[in-house]
C-alpha cells in the first residue's frame, strides 16, 4: 500500500488570518504551508510520516504540493528516505489543479499500481484513530471484494452538516451516498467524512474517468477530494470506519486549537495514530 498526502493547497483562509493578527504571536507562520506548521513537537505532516512508518502499513509516502511550497517540502523531507515530493507546478490558488487532479497526477507520476491511502495534509485525528485498525478493516473488505474502498466518519452536530460532506450509511456500514454540505433537514445522518480514504488499486483508473467528466466544470466541482468519493460511491463498494473526531486546520483558531491539544493533551506521542 502507498500513501499520498495532499499538500498542494495555498491555505488562503489561514494566511488571511495571519495577516490580520496584530498580536505578533504567529508572525513566524506567515507564508508557511499548512502541513508544515508546527503542531506540538513537530510539523503537522511529520505526525503522519511517523505513524505511517511505525505502523508499517505503507511502503512509500508521496507528498504532492505546489511550486510555491515545493522547496520547503523538499527541505523538510531531505532526510526521510521513504518520502518523495512532487510539485503540481501551480503558483497560485486561482490556478490550482484541485485535489482530485493532484491525486491523479501523483498516481501517474509515481506509477502507482497499488492500494492508496489518501490523506489530507491539513488533517489530524483524535487518539482513537489507528492506522493498524484501518489496515485490518481494509484487508477484510478486500478479502470479500477487491473493489472495496474505505472511508472514515465521525459524528457532527446538526449545525455542522452544512460545513461537511455527510455520509448516509446502511446497516452493513456500506456507504449509500454522500451529501455535500446538506441542510440538517435534508438528511438524518450526522456522519461527517474527513479527507482520509483507503482506495483500492482497482478504483484508481476511475480518477481518469472523473477528471475527464469534470474537465469543463468549475474548479469547485472537482477540487475537494470528497467530490471524487461522492462520485465513486455508486460505482464501487465504499465502507465506513468510525472515529471520534479530527483536527482540520483551516484558519488560525483551528490551528491554535490543534497545536494546544498536541502540546498539552496528547497522551502518548509514540503510539499516536499507529
Amino acid at each position: 500500500m502507498k500513501a499520498v498526502i495532499l499538500a498542494a493547497g495555498y491555505g488562503t483562509r489561514l494566511q488571511r488570518d495571519l495577516a490580520a493578527d496584530t498580536s505578533g504571536r504567529f508572525s513566524h507562520l506567515v507564508g508557511s504551508a499548512k502541513p508544515l506548521l508546527p503542531v506540538g513537537s513537530c510539523a503537522l505532516i511529520s505526525h503522519w510520516v511517523r505513524s505511517l512508518t511505525a505502523s508499517a502499513c505503507v511502503d512509500s509516502i508521496f507528498v504532492i504540493t505546489n511550486a510555491l511550497y515545493s522547496a520547503a517540502f523538499e527541505e523538510w523531507a531531505s532526510d526521510l528516505s521513504n518520502v518523495k515530493i512532487l510539485s503540481d507546478q501551480t503558483t497560485s490558488n486561482e490556478g490550482r489543479l484541485g485535489a482530485v487532479a493532484c491525486l491523479q497526477l501523483a498516481v501517474k507520476h509515481f506509477h502507482i499500481d497499488d492500494h492508496v491511502l489518501v490523506i489530507g495534509g491539513d488533517t489530524l485525528f483524535k487518539e482513537d484513530f489507528s492506522l493498524s485498525k484501518v489496515r485490518q478493516r481494509f484487508s477484510e473488505l478486500q478479502a470479500n471484494c477487491e473493489d472495496s474502498c474505505l472511508v472514515l466518519s465521525y459524528p457532527c452536530k446538526d449545525e455542522e452538516t452544512q460545513k461537511y460532506g455527510v455520509l448516509e450509511v446502511g446497516g452493513d456500514l456500506r456507504v449509500l451516498c454522500m451529501k455535500e454540505k446538506p441542510h440538517p433537514s435534508e438528511t438524518t445522518s450526522r456522519r461527517a467524512c474527513p479527507c482520509f480514504y483507503a482506495l483500492s488499486r482497482k478504483s484508481l483508473p476511475l480518477l481518469d474517468t472523473f477528471v475527464e467528466e469534470k474537465k469543463a466544470a468549475p474548479i469547485e466541482a472537482r477540487d475537494a477530494p470528497g467530490n471524487f468519493v461522492s462520485w465513486l460511491i455508486p460505482r464501487r463498494p465504499v465502507y465506513v470506519q468510525e472515529v471520534s473526531g479530527r483536527f482540520d486546520v483551516g484558519n488560525l483558531p483551528s490551528y491554535v486549537e490543534c497545536d494546544l491539544y498536541f502540546r498539552e493533551q496528547l497522551q502518548n506521542v509514540d503510539s499516536y495514530m499507529v
